[in-house]
């Protein structure tokens, strides 16, 4: 089961003037990078929800987030 870390700050991957031109929310974005220690997966998204079903998807051991509020 993957745990959730709540952590202070995360790199936005989407501007604040893309909202305009995805009405819908349907905007995820990811970076992919390779670390010495492995794969790590930065993602944002619109939609909270579908980010974190693409995420878990990928059976990780933890997941960081942000917890906007």
């Amino acid at each position: 089961m993957t745990r959730y870390e709540g952590v202070p700050e995360l790199p936005d991957l989407i501007d604040a003037a893309e909202y305009d031109q995805h009405p819908d929310g349907g905007l995820i974005r990811l970076r992919i990078s390779v670390t010495p220690s492995g794969v790590e997966i930065l993602g944002d998204g619109m939609r909270p929800e579908a980010l974190e079903a693409l995420l878990e998807s990928l059976e990780p051991d933890e997941i960081e987030q942000m917890w906007c509020g």
